[in-house]
């Protein structure tokens, strides 16, 4: 969730007018570890003047910062507007991290049934089979039946 925020605050830098090297050094300082190395990195390229296609593609090594540098590549290439990009990017994390939670919590209620099943299947055999074995063994034996 920490990234699609970081992605937000890079797509509001660009809306009023930063570069993208700017923002990516600006965000990198409140931005998750791997993906604030990743926004360091390639703002300290673009900064010395690195061409923004190499720039980027050092930062497409982060798993997180992947997109971000496809994108970045191809704005560089093609002079096209990166925050409406970003944005969805954003939203995209926020999705992909929603369903992460509710698998979790998913996983969680499966994984809570197996030691509810093995501490209440005992006392169900004891107070529901067991008596109901013992009066049709009481009666089948004292002759009621056969």
């Amino acid at each position: 969730m920490a990234v699609a925020g970081a992605f937000d605050l890079v797509s509001a830098c660009l809306r009023s007018g930063s570069t993208l090297a700017a923002a990516a050094s600006a965000v990198a300082a409140t931005a998750p570890e791997p993906l604030a190395s990743a926004l360091r990195r390639g703002a300290h390229l673009l900064a010395l003047g690195a061409d923004p296609v190499v720039a980027w593609e050092s930062v497409a090594s982060d798993p997180e910062g992947e997109a971000l540098a496809r994108m970045a590549r191809r704005s560089a290439r093609s002079g096209s507007s990166m925050a409406d990009a970003i944005t969805e990017l954003a939203a995209e994390r926020r999705v992909a991290a929603e369903d992460s939670a509710v698998a979790a919590a998913e996983r969680a209620g499966v994984l809570i049934g197996g030691p509810l099943g093995l501490c209440f299947l005992p006392a169900f055999v004891c107070l529901g089979i067991v008596p109901v074995v013992i009066g049709l063994a009481r009666t089948v034996l004292s002759g009621g039946l056969l």
